[in-house]
């Protein structure tokens, strides 16, 4: 069974930094991109970032580029999500997800984890 399970989401001030963790399992994790994608209350969904699977390239949205960083770890399975500068509309439940491409977008097929909440007060 896939299995994505995040952490890491809390209250922080704007300006503050978080960093989210997924750790997957059920799958061969360093086969496949994975990601970030969030939606907040009353808006569509947005891809945030991917990494890929074969060179570790990483692909931001434009609202977060300069300010979050990807990372993976494969022996650890695990996904990293590093926020910093961060802005109240960053507010939102943040999903890990694989797999992912170099244009943010997610499968309605692929797998995702329960989601963690970020939220940043002005």
């Amino acid at each position: 069974e896939v299995q994505l399970v995040e952490s890491g989401g809390g209250l922080v001030q704007a300006g503050g930094s978080l960093r989210l963790s997924c750790v997957a399992s059920g799958f061969t994790f360093d086969d496949y991109a994975v990601g970030w994608f969030r939606q907040a209350p009353g808006k569509e969904r947005e891809g945030v970032s991917c990494i890929s699977s074969s060179d570790g390239s990483t692909y931001y949205a434009d609202s977060v580029k300069g300010r979050f960083t990807i990372s993976r770890d494969n022996a650890k399975n695990t996904v990293y999500l590093q926020m910093n500068s961060l802005k109240p509309e960053d507010t939102a439940v943040y999903y890990c997800a694989s797999p992912c491409t170099s244009w943010l977008t997610f499968s309605d097929f692929g797998s995702w984890g329960q989601g963690t909440q970020v939220t940043v007060s002005s």
